[in-house]
C-alpha cells in the first residue's frame, strides 16, 4: 500500500464504524484502518459494557443515541454480510435513574431536556416504582426516571466486528501496525509513519485511537484532553429472579444490570490515576458496596461475585463529550474521540457524522458541530452531566 485516501489510526468501533461509513458513502474511497491489537485485547470495544440510553443532559448526546438506537434495531440491514449474520441481541428494558429528595431538582431539569428532544422518558414517584420493580427498595428514593423504550443493552464486540468485516468487505484495508508519527507539509498531514518502518502517504487522517487518542493527537503538536481511565465491572450472581430488571443507576453512584443469567455492576473509580494497568480493581468490592447493593435489592444480601474485568473509559477531561470533525488548523486531521463511557452506542451515529463532515464539509445527518474541536481551543465546555461511574 503506497497511499490510501484516508488512514484512520484505529479500528475499534469508532475506527470501523468511520471507515463503514465512508466506504458505504463513497465505494471508491481507499480507506485504511491502521492497528497494532488486532486481538483487540485493551480495546474499549471488547470490554464495554454495551448499553444504550437516551437520558443525557447535552441534546446532541439524545440525537446520536436517537440514531443509534434505530441503527441497532436494523442492524443486520446496514451491516449483514452472507457468511456473517449479524446478531447483536439488542434487548430494550430501560435505565432506571434513583434519586434521593436532594437529586430531585437535577432530575427534574435533565427530564425537561430529554423531552423536549424526543426522548421517551418518564419519571416515576415511589408508588409507581414499588409496583413496576416489587424487588427494589426505594423507600429512601423520592422519584425515579425511566426510559420506556431506546434504552437497554446489546452485544458489543458483535457490533465492532459486525462493522469491521462489513467495511472490510467494501474494500477498507487493515494494517497490523502502529503509528509512530505524523508527517506535516504545512498545514496537511502528508503521512502517518509506522512502527514497522517507513510512511503511508495519506489524503486524510482520522484519529481513532480511543484511550490512546492523546498521544497520537501529540505527534501532530495537537493537545487532546482524553486519558484512560480504568474502570473495573463485576460480574454477580442472584438466587432470585428480579423481574423486567431495567440499567438501574442508584443514588449512591453504582450501576447495575442483567447480562444472561448474572448480573454486572460498577461504580465510581477508588482510583483515577490515568493509563492504570488493565487488571480489575478488587478494592471497590467491599462490605460497604455490598450493603449498599443489599439495600437497594434485599435479593442481592445472598449474590455471590463471580468475576471481574476492567476496560478503559476515553475519558475526555474537558466536559466528558466527545469531539468529532477536523482540526481548525491541519485541516484533513480529524478526531472521533472522548466519549467518556458512552461511545459504544454512539459509534453508528458518530461514525456517520465524521464520513459526512469528511465527504461533504458538514455532518448533515445528525447535527454534532457543538462537538466540533473549536471548543476545545476557545475553552468552551460542553459538559454532559449524566455520565455514569
Amino acid at each position: 500500500m503506497n497511499h490510501a485516501d484516508v488512514v484512520i489510526v484505529g479500528s475499534g468501533v469508532m475506527g470501523a464504524a468511520t471507515a463503514y461509513w465512508l466506504t458505504h458513502l463513497q465505494p471508491s474511497l481507499r480507506v485504511t484502518l491502521v492497528e497494532s491489537d488486532t486481538r483487540y485485547e485493551k480495546a474499549s470495544s471488547s470490554l464495554s459494557a454495551s448499553s444504550i440510553r437516551q437520558q443525557f443532559t447535552c441534546p446532541v448526546n439524545i440525537r446520536l443515541s436517537q440514531f443509534g438506537i434505530a441503527f441497532l434495531r436494523e442492524a443486520e440491514q446496514h451491516l449483514g454480510l452472507p457468511d456473517h449474520p449479524v446478531a447483536l441481541g439488542l434487548q430494550e428494558p430501560g435505565y432506571l435513574y434513583l434519586a434521593q429528595p436532594e437529586q430531585t431538582a437535577a432530575l427534574h431539569t435533565a427530564h425537561q431536556i430529554q423531552k423536549q428532544a424526543g426522548a421517551d422518558v418518564a419519571l416515576l414517584g415511589p408508588d409507581e416504582l414499588r409496583q413496576c420493580y416489587p424487588w427494589l427498595n426505594v423507600d429512601d428514593v423520592a422519584l425515579g426516571s425511566l426510559g420506556l423504550s431506546g434504552e437497554g443493552w446489546f452485544d458489543g464486540p458483535a457490533l465492532h466486528q459486525a462493522f469491521l468485516k462489513k467495511a472490510m468487505a467494501q474494500g477498507v484495508q487493515r494494517l497490523h501496525d502502529r503509528v509512530v508519527g505524523l508527517d506535516q507539509t504545512g498545514t496537511q498531514i502528508s503521512a502517518v509513519r509506522l512502527a514497522s518502518g517507513g510512511s503511508l502517504p495519506c489524503g486524510q487522517v482520522v484519529n481513532a485511537a480511543g484511550p490512546w487518542a492523546g498521544e497520537v493527537a501529540a505527534m501532530a503538536g495537537v493537545q487532546l484532553p482524553i486519558e484512560a481511565a480504568r474502570r473495573t465491572v463485576f460480574v454477580l450472581s442472584c438466587p432470585e429472579p428480579l423481574p423486567q430488571c431495567p440499567l438501574l443507576i442508584d443514588p449512591s453512584g453504582w450501576w447495575l444490570r442483567p447480562e444472561g443469567r448474572y448480573l454486572i455492576s460498577g461504580a465510581e473509580p477508588t482510583q483515577t490515576e490515568h493509563g492504570l494497568p488493565l487488571e480489575p480493581d478488587w478494592a471497590e468490592w467491599n462490605d460497604e458496596q455490598w450493603a449498599s447493593l443489599a439495600h437497594r435489592i434485599p435479593a442481592l444480601a445472598a449474590l455471590r461475585v463471580e468475576r471481574a474485568w476492567a476496560g478503559y473509559y476515553e475519558m475526555n477531561t474537558f466536559d466528558h463529550n466527545a469531539v468529532i470533525g477536523p482540526h481548525p488548523k491541519l485541516g484533513n486531521l480529524y478526531f472521533i474521540n472522548g466519549f467518556s463511557g458512552h461511545g459504544m452506542q454512539h459509534a453508528a451515529g458518530a461514525g456517520l457524522a465524521l464520513a459526512e463532515w469528511m465527504l461533504l464539509g458538514q455532518a448533515k445527518t445528525i447535527a454534532v458541530q457543538e462537538l466540533g474541536f473549536e471548543r476545545l481551543a476557545q475553552n468552551r465546555p460542553l459538559r454532559e452531566l449524566a455520565v455514569i461511574g
